[in-house]
């Protein structure tokens, strides 16, 4: 536990030391249709970088003290809004109508990892897919990110044709890490961990949807270098995360032996897709002497 402490101290503290950066990034808020498992066609929307739509969300990493000057264009038919939890933006907020471009900048001045998203007819247009993460911290270690959200076809069906569904009725059956299901996600480098013995892995976890979903690790366990909802538990050493909806966990794992070992949801029925196993949030982590 000594150790851990320790090494925890070291990547919270490192990052502090070191000169901020400007980093410019533009953003175009893409529509389109994801296939998930059995259903075709599902109307989703990303922020991408660039006009090629994809289900997977743009991802940035950058220092803390770091400022991102965001230039984000309404590629889409409809209006969308751009807003990052936690994080108050002068100026906001931002409304983009079809075909605007606007600028705005932003200073991340401490370490975590912060949820931006479609503010914009909350929550309807971000669980169409809309929302991805600034992670903050200067420490190079291998790092993996899980940006996870649940997908109920009707209720995209219906936002996207302009009528906006009550919460009650929202009964998602679709699951997905970076915008995918697996078996793709075995093939997704961003999310699927690899790594060696004694190597200190990151694996930020992003809950982008509606529903809790609980990250559970098989062989390791991880401790809990940030937590937007309890700080609290920030030093914690488990194999299981719960994190609610719009909330993020980073953690770090440190492997004590080679092996093959899954990574999934445990809430079980997210591990699959439809009722179909395991065609949901489902990945592995492959360590190696």
């Amino acid at each position: 536990m000594k150790r851990a402490l320790i090494l925890f101290a070291l990547i919270i503290l490192c990052p502090l030391l070191l000169k901020a950066t400007d980093v410019e990034k533009e953003l175009w808020i893409n529509n389109g249709t994801s296939d998930i498992v059995d259903a075709s066609g599902i109307p989703y929307t990303a922020f991408n970088e660039s006009i090629t739509f994809e289900t997977a969300n743009a991802f940035m990493h950058i220092g803390v003290g770091d400022t991102i000057s965001f230039t984000i264009h309404n590629n889409d038919t409809l209006t969308h809004g751009f807003g990052i939890k936690d994080v108050a933006i002068d100026g906001g907020p931002y409304i983009l109508e079809p075909g605007e471009t606007i600028s705005v900048e932003v200073e991340f001045d401490q370490f975590g990892a912060f949820i931006y998203y479609d503010d914009y007819n909350y929550p309807h247009y971000k669980m169409l897919g809309a929302a991805g993460v600034v992670y903050v911290s200067s420490v190079d270690h291998p790092f993996f990110y899980w940006n996870m959200k649940e997908y109920d076809k009707d209720w995209n069906d219906n936002t996207a044709n302009g009528t906006y569904d009550l919460l009650e009725n929202y009964n998602p059956v679709y699951f997905t890490i970076n915008g995918l299901s697996n078996p793709e996600t075995q093939d997704d480098p961003s999310s699927k961990i690899i790594g060696n013995v004694d190597d200190t892995l990151i694996v930020c976890m992003v809950n982008s949807g509606q529903m809790t979903h609980s990250l559970h690790l098989h062989g390791y366990h991880g401790t809990i270098m940030y937590s937007s909802k309890n700080e609290s538990h920030e030093g914690r050493e488990k194999d299981t995360f719960p994190i609610a909806s719009m909330e993020v966990v980073v953690i770090y794992i440190v492997p004590d032996k080679p092996g093959i070992y899954p990574v999934h949801d445990h809430n079980l029925v997210a591990t699959s897709g439809n009722g179909l196993y395991a065609n949901g949030m489902f990945q592995i982590m492959e360590i190696s002497e």
